[in-house]
């Protein structure tokens, strides 16, 4: 599975690494993603996340049961 975040949906860029000579070659910027394991109290279980650094700090200010909401809306399952 490529690494792209549940919660914010960031996914692999592509574009191009330059040398120093200008040469032009093809390259992929990956998401910083970590796999995360949070409790969460109205299910009575822990989930694990796969979040992009940005999807943790999101899950963060709107806290677990929101963030899992917003994974669910987008189709996700947890």
């Amino acid at each position: 599975m490529s690494a792209h975040c549940m919660l914010t949906g960031a996914r692999p860029r592509f574009g191009k690494a330059v040398s120093h000579s200008h040469r032009r070659t093809p390259r992929r910027f990956d998401p910083n993603v970590q796999r995360r394991r949070y409790w969460l109290p109205g299910e009575g279980r822990y989930v694990r996340l796969t979040l992009s650094a940005k999807g943790v700090k999101t899950v963060d200010v709107i806290g677990v049961e929101a963030a899992v909401a917003r994974i669910r809306a987008r189709g996700g399952r947890v």
